[in-house]
């Protein structure tokens, strides 16, 4: 579970003059690269402009560096924790351009799962994000038309993850069979 700044708490609280909340997406996937052929992601701001933000020194891809979040606009709704139901998070990005539709079609390709990362910032504070750790999902699916992509991302599915994790084998363990 996310634990939020006492400044993102108070920002959302009262509302002060300045603290303007900056909801940012990454998406991250082997698929991803750079105009080098580097591992890249995704980095989206909720925004009119860019935002170069610090991300936080347990980020999987570029750790503790000052990155771009390209502008787009996009509704994220959070994920909810209620009991019985797996906690999504539904992101909507309008106005998609050709960059993000082929970076995306090329991660629906492949088998490995895309991640997706929901950070927020405060734009008086973006030396980190303002919750830690940030909302780190896997995308399970996606549709796109020619207005907007739909993706919903979830947590990983610890209701079929067998118990106990470790499966005793005859392989691994052969006093097993007598």
């Amino acid at each position: 579970m996310a634990e939020f700044s006492e400044a993102l708490k108070e920002a959302y609280a009262s509302n002060p003059v300045g603290d303007v909340v900056m909801e940012t997406l990454e998406f991250l996937h082997p698929s991803f690269v750079d105009e080098n052929g580097n591992p890249d992601s995704l980095r989206l701001v909720n925004d009119g402009a860019d935002l170069y933000a610090t991300l936080e020194a347990s980020a999987p891809h570029l750790p503790g560096q000052t990155v771009r979040f390209m502008a787009f606009a996009f509704t994220a709704k959070p994920p909810g924790f209620e009991s019985g139901q797996t906690p999504n998070l539904v992101i909507t990005v309008d106005n998609v351009g050709r960059e993000l539709t082929a970076q995306l079609e090329a991660a629906t390709a492949s088998q490995v799962p895309v991640q997706v990362i929901y950070r927020i910032y405060l734009i008086t504070d973006l030396s980190g994000p303002q919750m830690d750790p940030p909302i780190m999902m896997n995308m399970i699916k996606a549709s796109a038309d020619v207005m907007k992509v739909q993706v919903t991302a979830t947590l990983d599915d610890v209701t079929n993850i067998p118990f106990p994790r470790r499966l005793y084998t005859p392989d691994d363990f052969p006093g097993l069979v007598r």
